[in-house]
């Protein structure tokens, strides 16, 4: 071998190897700052055969060997019946990773496909069918926790959609209690960036199954704000890290909801605040480029 290809594998090593020392350390981090597995806890982990849910799976194998508290997890995946699924994908790896898994086959393609008409999405009636599928799986498994491989992308890609067309500001939760109220739902990906994750699944050559086997397209308005971010991520290093933290670092008293700030009987009680706004102040933020202009897409 030559010189050149050995210090070119060597780098390579290295960095995959700081890559997956950040993953742990991110996912670990976040369960920890929202208690998201406890002592004695059955995690079930979501597989749906993309980069997301196998990279989830895989970190908390590792960490599970490395907490200092013992959780168990189990592997999940709904088979829907959707043509051309590889069946034996996901039972071959799982196995060949010795993880306790379970694969729920109910068909739920057909019955999305007889209520939707042809053309229109069938996400949202297909995800309301697979939840309280899995919720019930996670009943019988006697699972604690359900953990879903959302990142850190995902989670503003849905804070944008329900700000942009929703009217809202909400984004996807690290960690909630599910619409039957019987279940924790976890996301420990949370805090990662999708690239990394890219990055991972390449190296760790996971079989992927494509999301695409229902015909059905991906969400445009989702893939536009994924666009978004991915420009202002480019031209702006660091804006998309800021606007996760912005999530976490919420004044509701500088926001405009009166279910969570009583605007209407706010007096001045002759006590300094330390929300209190500067009124007549100019606010500074760091000297940055102007924000590029958004390109106006018809739908």
């Amino acid at each position: 071998m030559s010189a050149v290809f050995i210090e070119r594998r060597h780098r390579i090593e290295r960095e995959t190897h700081k890559l997956e020392k950040r993953l742990c350390r991110l996912v670990g981090q976040a369960i920890g700052d929202y208690t998201m597995i406890e002592p004695g806890d059955k995690v079930m982990v979501c597989l749906s055969g993309g980069k997301d849910s196998y990279s989830l799976l895989d970190i908390l194998l590792k960490l599970q060997q490395r907490a200092p508290v013992a959780f168990d997890i189990v592997a999940v995946n709904l088979d829907q019946k959707q043509p051309g699924f590889p069946q034996h994908v996901l039972p071959d790896y799982l196995k060949s990773i010795g993880v306790a898994f379970r694969i729920e086959e109910q068909d739920t393609y057909s019955i999305v496909k007889d209520k939707i008409p042809e053309g229109k999405t069938m996400c949202s009636l297909c995800s309301r069918l697979r939840r309280g599928i899995l919720y019930r799986v996670a009943s019988e498994l006697g699972a604690t926790k359900i953990a879903l491989g959302h990142h850190r992308d995902d989670i503003l890609q849905t804070f944008f959609l329900n700000m942009f067309f929703g009217g809202k500001l909400k984004a996807m939760p690290p960690k909630l209690v599910s619409d039957d109220g019987r279940h924790v739902v976890i996301r420990p990906l949370a805090y990662i960036p999708e690239r990394d994750l890219v990055r991972w699944a390449e190296h760790r050559q996971f079989p992927i199954i494509p999301c695409t086997l229902c015909g059905s397209q991906e969400n445009l308005q989702r893939k536009q704000v994924g666009a978004m971010l991915r420009e202002w991520e480019r031209q702006h290093p660091g804006r998309v890290e800021n606007l996760f933290s912005a999530l976490q670092n919420v004044v509701p008293s500088h926001l405009a909801d009166g279910t969570l700030h009583d605007f209407r009987g706010l007096t001045a009680m002759g006590v300094p605040d330390a929300n209190g706004d500067k009124a007549f102040d100019v606010d500074e933020f760091p000297a940055v480029p102007a924000l590029p202009a958004l390109q106006v897409v018809k739908l």
